[in-house]
């Protein structure tokens, strides 16, 4: 398994389908990254399951 996968997600605010890059060697991470159509901020979470499956909560950064 790649440790950079490709996932994608819908933004919160735009509502429109991005492409993230998410790190699989870290089990959980929490960041912000801007939404690339309407550039606003994004909060992440992002969990690794045991199967090296993804679980993304994307929300809105005031949330």
């Amino acid at each position: 398994m790649q440790a950079l996968q490709e996932q994608s997600v819908m933004c919160p605010y735009c509502g429109e389908i991005i492409e993230v890059l998410l790190d699989a060697s870290v089990n959980f991470q929490e960041y912000i990254e801007d939404c690339f159509v309407c550039c606003r901020p994004i909060q992440f979470s992002v969990y690794v399951n045991d199967d090296g499956s993804f679980h993304v909560d994307a929300v809105d950064e005031n949330a």
